[in-house]
């Protein structure tokens, strides 16, 4: 375990560049078991989670060279295995080696995916699609084991747009005998991401980023190499930083196409930035306000940038409400920022109100996931005194070396392990 501690208030000032994109990366991993020959991702974040993912690779007899930066993945001697329950209770994304083992090696067998306190999704959408693909799902209690002599494409509805579960039959189609019409898709970046992995290593698949996709089986991929693009959660919560503190920061790396309602919902908070063509300058002052906020699938204002948002609205003048119905327990850290002199109240378990501005004041506190973490450390940066915050490894699952990059933009923070 280890601790963050941050002596606030702080103004940020400088430069920094977005790191590859977590949600981006995680399901491009895992499609690399479809590929028969080496592939090379580059851009890959310095992340707990992606540490994990490549963990559960070399468990099917994957050769990995590199951990971070350039990534190879040579597969060459690859073979089915069972994920170590660890490694599945401790990533929830492990559900997305799924589709691609089912389309290689014709079955899979794992336990439960992990979950944030935020919540555990349901797997219903996942199995109910590969049934339809010709697969054959068995539970054991918290277990389940997936199983397919020869998967056939179908057209069919998703029950709900569900990221993971777009991802998973998109990987499987691959595998698959004739055409896959996913409607209802997810159309989230990350499937688009996914999509032109898989076709540039030689899938056929049409429509990614839309709710209709269609995949044309191929059978087994060749390799490629491949850039992870910048993560937009990580660029919007450096913004929101930036902004609190009155500081200027310049966010390097970026494409302004990947963000939808992020910059404009962040303006509509007073929040001063200019969008260029690669990046993205924050600069003060500010003048904050209270605003209405949902989030909404994409191109929505992503429910992942909703904690660091409400912590923003802390400093703005008015009344903000902020409706979060994505997950049930979205809302776990309020009490943590209460505690710091928030004025928040809950309306209900998918809504708050925030009243501002309010001081806040350094506090021991104890992060519970990587959203709520990265959110206490954002409050941290505007408190007075000292913030203490415990189990700081959940944060590095998300934010590559935070407190490095937060320390060359003028934070006074360290960790202690």
């Amino acid at each position: 375990m280890s601790m963050l501690i941050i002596d606030g208030p702080a103004k940020l000032r400088g430069t920094v560049k977005v790191g590859g994109s977590k949600n981006a990366v995680l399901p491009i991993l895992a499609a690399s078991l479809l590929a028969t020959e080496p592939v090379t991702l580059t851009n890959v974040p310095a992340i707990r989670d992606v540490e994990v993912m490549l963990q559960i690779l070399e468990h099917f007899g994957m050769k990995v060279t590199g951990r971070s930066g350039t990534v190879r993945l040579d597969p060459t001697s690859i073979h089915p295995a069972r994920v170590p329950d660890e490694l599945a209770r401790s990533l929830r994304a492990s559900i997305l080696v799924l589709g691609s083992a089912l389309a290689r090696f014709g079955e899979y067998r794992s336990i439960h995916p992990g979950g944030d306190v935020i919540g555990k999704r349901s797997l219903a959408a996942h199995f109910k699609a590969l049934r339809l693909l010709g697969a054959t799902v068995i539970f054991d209690h918290a277990r389940y084991h997936v199983r397919a002599k020869r998967l056939r494409g179908v057209t069919f509805f998703l029950d709900e747009p569900s990221v993971t579960a777009t991802e998973n039959v998109m990987m499987a189609a691959v595998g698959a005998s004739g055409t896959t019409v996913i409607k209802n898709a997810a159309s989230e970046l990350h499937v688009r991401d996914l999509a032109h992995f898989l076709n540039k290593l030689g899938a056929d698949i049409d429509g990614a980023g839309t709710n209709k996709i269609i995949i044309n089986g191929t059978g087994q991929l060749t390799g490629g190499s491949y850039r992870i693009r910048a993560d937009e959660i990580e660029a919007g919560t450096l913004a929101i930083a930036a902004a609190i503190t009155g500081g200027r920061v310049e966010l390097t790396g970026v494409d302004p196409d990947h963000f939808g309602l992020i910059w404009p919902r962040l303006q509509d908070a007073g929040v001063n930035l200019q969008v260029r063509d690669d990046s993205v300058l924050i600069a003060g002052p500010h003048k904050l306000r209270g605003i209405k906020l949902k989030t909404e699938t994409w191109p929505g204002f992503p429910t992942d940038l909703q904690p660091p948002f409400t912590v923003l609205m802390t400093q703005a003048n008015g009344t903000s409400l902020i409706h979060d119905h994505l997950y049930e327990g979205r809302f776990f850290y309020i009490d943590k920022l209460i505690s710091m002199g928030a004025d928040i109240m809950m309306a209900d378990p998918h809504r708050v109100i925030v009243v501002g501005p309010t001081s806040l004041i350094g506090k021991e506190l104890e992060s519970p996931d990587i959203r709520a973490g990265i959110t206490m450390v954002v409050a941290a940066l505007v408190a007075k005194g000292r913030t203490v915050i415990d189990h700081a490894e959940l944060i590095d699952r998300g934010y590559e070396r935070i407190d490095s990059r937060l320390r060359k933009l003028g934070v006074k923070i360290r960790r202690v392990e």
